[in-house]
């Protein structure tokens, strides 16, 4: 993967214009997307203009509803699981934590489902579609690992020799004639079928976790959005609740974002690249 770079001409100006915005509010609230994790090897779903890369995705009731796509996605799952499971923090996870530290992001929230600032020391984070970590079974609702379930999938298809391109949130590319080999396991307790422990495309948030996170921004001073195109609603939806209440709202995205248009500033910089710089500034202004 070829690291992103930074324009070195604007990266003054977008250091001064982003402690402007921070020092203005005291309490920030922060969602992060998949391009805080570009930089840890794992793909984005869209290109900078916002355009979906790859296959439709799986979505939450064909997954309920048919077996070949269950398989299908936990083929594709087996095969994307190890980028996902070594996959580590880049400076922009390891920079948020100590944005949280410092207390200058009061709240994280993140889109991601890579459990990526946890590694980087987080201990608070909101997960908005889940955390692949764990599997949920949808009859009687055991937990498992997905290390552990890994390895049950690995014993179940010693006869495939499975290769393939890897896809967004640890799916890959497989040819249909070797998914449809593919053996899937099921609730250790019970037989029932597993899920992974995050929302798919046409699945529902919780909507508590909304309610939560709503409330936050109102007694917010600002929201700060990184990584993200917001093309999805999920996330959208809280942009326009902090217009909705009067709260400013800055942007970090190399491309183009939903929320452009209601932003009040926006910066086009990698989030690895400026995120470290933004905490060097803000350390040494400290002292």
């Amino acid at each position: 993967m070829t690291p992103r770079t930074a324009d070195h001409q604007d990266l003054k100006t977008d250091l001064n214009r982003l402690i402007a915005f921070l020092s203005a509010s005291d309490r920030v609230i922060c969602l992060t997307g998949a391009g805080c994790s570009l930089a840890s090897g794992i793909p984005t779903y869209r290109r900078e203009n916002g355009d979906w890369q790859g296959r439709n995705p799986i979505t939450h009731q064909d997954f309920l509803d048919t077996f070949e796509t269950r398989q299908r996605y936990w083929a594709r799952s087996f095969m994307g699981w190890p980028l996902m499971s070594t996959a580590r923090p880049n400076p922009a996870h390891r920079a948020l934590k100590e944005l949280v530290a410092l207390g200058k992001i009061e709240t994280l929230i993140t889109q991601n489902v890579d459990s990526l600032h946890e590694q980087a020391g987080l201990t608070a984070v909101e997960h908005l579609h889940g955390d692949l970590r764990e599997v949920t079974c949808l009859v009687c609702g055991a937990s498992e690992p997905r290390t552990q379930l890994q390895v049950r999938l690995a014993k179940l298809n010693t006869h495939l020799d499975l290769d393939g391109e890897i896809q967004p949130d640890g799916d890959a590319e497989i040819p249909l004639e070797v998914i449809q080999q593919f053996k899937i396991a099921h609730c250790l307790l019970c037989g029932g079928t597993l899920k992974p422990n995050v929302v798919f495309f046409g699945g529902k948030v919780d909507p508590t976790l909304v309610q939560s996170i709503y409330h936050a921004i109102e007694q917010a001073d600002a929201l700060w959005v990184i990584g993200s195109s917001l093309k999805l609603f999920s996330g959208y939806r809280f942009c326009r609740h902090a217009v909705a209440f009067g709260k400013p709202i800055a942007l970090l995205n190399p491309g183009w974002t939903r929320a452009d248009p209601i932003a009040d500033l926006k910066i086009i910089q990698p989030a690895e690249i400026i995120l470290p710089k933004l905490l060097s500034r803000l350390t040494n202004s400290a002292q």
